[in-house]
């Protein structure tokens, strides 16, 4: 009896050794990911970054503005995450930076962020809106969960931005088999005998891939637009001859043909583009000439409109505004000119691009300044823009800092499956920004109220043992350490002095369990306005 009794009390013994090794992680972690500074440090890498920022330099100085000074290397790491990743930066990443030398963090944190699976998924996401919209399309004919992954595994391995465009213009086959078809086969409607919309497709690839509204000529010739009906009518021609068959999108016989309104008669319209025509192959399907037009690195619209889309990403704000109306660039900054020479240099390298951006003074510049920044200052990049955050990224935020370790691929199935559950929860009651998702939208009472009481921030600020605001109260050795980790883990910062002394004595107060206390805490700063924002 004794032996089983024993036998009884070592299991448990090693069940509480096991489950105290999973809550409470070793203080020192190994660097997940390394990366290549001297990648970050190539003459022609600094030489466009040099540029950029050159251009920027002068136009402050010709409109005799002044710039904010740098930003703290935590906040710069902060936008990193949540515009290349839709989260923050968790305790447990926090630590690695800061453990790098000061000049090595940023480079480190790039590429690791760049290597990690968030930010392939993440930006699958942002560009699946992009380029099919987030309705639900045909029924059947239609597959987005397998567009949304199909583009995740293209930015895992940084496949050229022209290579992907092109496969979504001319990709054939079956929406399932071949992913890429979604972009063709989502415009499928049944009162069009299940075909492929011309018209809706040629929208979408001027808007997506050029950032051009041709589609604005679709029904007159526009008042205040280079572009006429003709123009929309030949560039939607390129896809007359794409149908829908038992083998999925093929091209194959056909023309496209438009009714006159006034004598309903039908007209055939020929493929045509709408500027430089030298640069069509001349041989091929029609959509294979127009995904090579498109694509091709003179088109003085397609690297722009790539490098416009990453900057709204990275900044929360394009460069030239609207992102998908680049027609007019005569004020645009200099910078959107030159990274797209850079971009189209370098064979349509996204990574790069980011890189690039990222390394550029005025992604490093913060949102304040001893002065007042003002609207010209703001206009002009002098002030990193301050921006709301996207539901996604306000439920990514809330999920991370409730962990002091990294919720990415690595961890446990059970939990990544939570972690959907809770987002496309949060998302649907928070509101969805659907595609326009830089427009600067204010903030509404039922999502501060969704903050406030919803289910994910109760949950995640809860006294129990799988919570971070727990554990850190478990862990700190005294109330100063615990009010800095709360703070490093929900604002990426470290708290004033004024903030520390506040809570160091709000943690002191003996009137309340000192796992209250903390959840107290993580309420407040989860539910602060900065918290909320971009900055």
């Amino acid at each position: 009896m004794w032996k089983r009794n024993l036998l009884f009390l070592g299991l448990i013994g090693g069940g509480i050794v096991t489950l105290g090794a999973n809550l409470i992680p070793p203080r020192e972690r190994k660097q997940i990911t390394s990366y290549d500074a001297a990648a970050h440090r190539e003459a022609d890498f600094q030489a466009s970054v040099d540029h950029v920022n050159a251009s920027f330099r002068q136009k402050w100085t010709e409109e005799d503005l002044r710039k904010a000074p740098s930003a703290p290397d935590l906040a710069v790491a902060r936008r990193l995450a949540l515009g290349l990743m839709g989260t923050i930066p968790s305790v447990e990443e926090i630590r690695q930076f800061e453990r790098l030398p000061p000049d090595q963090r940023q480079a480190w944190w790039v590429d690791h962020i760049l290597e990690d699976r968030r930010f392939a998924d993440y930006f699958a996401e942002r560009y699946a809106r992009t380029f099919v919209g987030t309705e639900d399309g045909p029924f059947i004919l239609y597959r987005r969960r397998r567009f949304v992954a199909w583009l995740g595994d293209q930015f895992a391995v940084n496949r050229p931005y022209d290579q992907m465009v092109r496969d979504l213009i001319d990709a054939e086959g079956l929406w399932t088999d071949k992913p890429a078809t979604n972009f063709v086969s989502v415009t499928i409607q049944p009162d069009n005998k299940n075909q492929p919309d011309p018209v809706r497709l040629a929208g979408r690839v001027t808007r997506a891939f050029l950032g051009l509204r041709l589609d604005c000529a679709q029904c007159h010739n526009h008042p205040f637009a280079q572009w006429e009906q003709s123009d929309f009518q030949g560039f939607s021609a390129f896809f007359g001859q794409t149908h829908l068959g038992f083998t999925g999108v093929y091209d194959g016989a056909g023309e496209y043909q438009i009714e006159d309104k006034k004598t309903k008669e039908k007209k055939t319209v020929d493929p045509r583009v709408p500027f430089s025509p030298e640069l069509l192959p001349g041989q091929g399907s029609a959509r294979w000439q127009l995904a090579c037009w498109v694509t091709d690195g003179k088109n003085p619209y397609f690297a722009r409109a790539a490098v416009n889309r990453v900057w709204a990403l990275m900044f929360g704000r394009p460069l030239v505004e609207p992102v998908d109306n680049l027609e007019s660039t005569s004020h645009a900054p200099a910078a959107l000119q030159i990274l797209a020479d850079d971009f189209a240099a370098h064979n349509f390298d996204m990574r790069r691009l980011i890189r690039l951006i990222a390394a550029t003074e005025v992604f490093q510049l913060d949102s304040a300044a001893e002065h007042e920044i003002t609207e010209e200052e703001d206009q002009a990049w002098a002030a990193f823009p301050i921006s709301r955050m996207r539901p996604e990224q306000v439920v990514g935020g809330v999920i991370q800092s409730g962990s002091v370790t990294t919720l990415d691929m690595q961890s446990h199935l059970l939990i990544r499956i939570m972690k959907l559950g809770q987002q496309n929860a949060f998302v649907q009651r928070y509101g969805d920004s659907g595609e326009d998702e830089f427009d600067g939208r204010v903030g509404t009472i039922p999502q501060r109220l969704l903050m406030m009481n919803g289910k994910i921030t109760a949950e995640k600020t809860k006294d129990g043992p799988f919570n971070a605001s727990t554990r850190i109260g478990w862990m700190a050795p005294d109330d100063a350490h615990a009010v800095e980790v709360a703070y490093l883990a929900v604002l990426t910062r470290r708290p004033t002095p004024d903030e520390a002394a506040h809570f160091e004595a709000f943690l002191a107060d003996p009137n309340l369990p000192r796992g209250q206390r903390m959840e107290d805490l993580y309420w407040t700063l989860l539910n602060s306005t900065e918290f909320s924002w971009n900055h």
